[in-house]
């Protein structure tokens, strides 16, 4: 992210108090914001409110799972660039293959490492802001055209 970029938002969705709970602890020295979901219906609606940057997301949810969640937020056009990271116990190929075919950006195995997970969100955010900045230069350089 640019150093004028504003924090950003970032939507941590665990039906486990304690994993929501530590992954907001682990990103609470960064300058984002983060909101908890604690299922998947909690964050599809928290997805449309609030219009997060990045969504952690874990897999194994009661009612909506995380692939599902994941799925849906890509079918939306509206929100369909909102980064996604999968955050699971699962581990087994099928379930990262699974993960990828519904549209996850990255996907981090538990227990998850603090300082592993402050690298891909940081990455993550750094590749969705490129596509801003590659636009905010490209309406720029149109003015400058125009005005010559």
């Amino acid at each position: 992210m640019s150093a004028q970029s504003p924090p950003a938002r970032i939507l941590i969705t665990e039906d486990n108090p304690q994993g929501a709970e530590l992954l907001e602890a682990f990103l609470a020295e960064t300058p984002h914001e983060t909101r908890v979901a604690a299922n998947g219906d909690e964050a599809l609606r928290a997805v449309a409110e609030w219009k997060p940057d990045l969504v952690l997301l874990d897999i194994m949810m009661p009612r909506l799972s995380g692939f599902e969640v994941c799925r849906k937020i890509r079918s939306n056009p509206a929100t369909r660039d909102i980064g996604v990271i999968m955050v699971t116990a699962l581990d087994q190929h099928a379930d990262i293959d699974r993960a990828v075919d519904v549209g996850t950006d990255d996907f981090l195995t538990k227990p998850i490492h603090k300082a592993e997970l402050l690298l891909r969100v940081r990455a993550l955010l750094r590749a969705r802001q490129q596509p801003s900045d590659l636009a905010r230069t490209l309406e720029y350089v149109r003015a400058v055209e125009e005005n010559l």
